[in-house]
């Protein structure tokens, strides 16, 4: 990748071990003792049923950044971690991410459910964090009360928690399903299918997707009807960017969150600075190049900001 060295390490976590992918800078920024200072850094969070692979275009928009994503317990090279998933077991792990590579502070930016991860993560780990950057998520979402939890999942995801169940004959056939999904039809991509092949694990003879079906429901029940969401966003208290899109998982208006319910959020957190994207999807705010050249130029200036 163009102005980055990219590698992956596991690092140890409670019931295993988290895979996270590394994009050093080809040209790194150096201290007094003219040592390597990552002075600049950042920590990308990914959504419910991705991996560390749903942000090359980002990188790419974040030159002289090392960037530091993992792939989240129960997906990706992270699926077969043993143990609860929530809000605070992934909070957890992204520590555990930062002891690894000897980071104290960093800007964090997540996407969709990964949004959710990095303000509990900055809730329950304030000292390690300077700014927030939520990307079409991390405020509640807009869905009604008491639903069971297979209700729930298939409010908020959809058919993205029906592939889950899905199996593949190999990587052609998932490939071919994932071309006919709205979210993508005109933002096909070698990266987009380096994604793609990289979701799936081996099932007997068959491909299923990486993304473990009880962790996911853990997850968004989690995110939805737990207290930690509630308490973290209460005591906020870090520089906070929402970046919003107008077309949700299916690339249908208005998205995940409509104009009128957000509104009455975000008049109640004042302190958090909103920016809406309207013609992105909310796949396609962080895994196209058109949608990166929106949100990276806003990465950018935070971390600005923290330095």
């Amino acid at each position: 990748m163009t102005g980055h060295i990219y590698r992956t390490i596991d690092v140890p976590v409670a019931g295993g071990a988290l895979r996270v992918g590394v994009w050093d800078p080809e040209t790194p920024e150096l201290d007094a003792d003219g040592a390597d200072s990552h002075a600049a850094s950042v920590l990308l969070v990914h959504g419910v049923t991705a991996s560390h692979l749903a942000w090359p275009f980002i990188v790419e928009g974040l030159p002289g950044v090392r960037v530091i994503a993992p792939d989240l317990r129960g997906r990706g090279r992270s699926n077969e971690v043993d143990g609860p998933a929530g809000l605070a077991a992934h909070a957890a792990d992204l520590a555990a991410v930062l002891d690894e590579l000897g980071i104290e502070r960093i800007v964090v930016v997540g996407h969709s459910m990964g949004a959710f991860v990095a303000v509990a993560f900055a809730y329950l780990y304030p000292e390690r964090v300077t700014r927030l950057v939520l990307v079409d998520g991390g405020l509640p979402l807009d869905v009604p009360a008491g639903l069971d939890p297979d209700e729930l999942v298939s409010r908020i995801l959809g058919p993205t928690a029906a592939r889950l169940s899905m199996r593949f004959a190999d990587v052609g056939e998932y490939r071919d399903f994932w071309r006919e999904h709205p979210a993508f039809h005109t933002d096909w991509t070698p990266e987009l299918e380096r994604y793609i092949a990289y979701d799936l694990v081996p099932d007997g003879d068959l491909l299923r997707p990486a993304t473990s079906y009880r962790t996911t429901v853990e997850d968004t029940i989690d995110m939805n009807t737990g207290t930690m969401l509630p308490a973290a966003l209460a005591g906020l208290r870090h520089p906070t960017l929402l970046i919003t899109v107008a077309r949700g998982l299916m690339n249908e208006p208005p998205g995940l969150y409509a104009p009128e319910p957000l509104a009455r959020i975000l008049d109640v957190r004042p302190s958090i600075e909103h920016v809406r994207i309207a013609d992105r999807n909310h796949y396609t705010i962080v895994m196209s190049r058109a949608g990166a050249d929106a949100v990276a130029p806003l990465i950018l200036r935070e971390l600005a900001a923290a330095a």
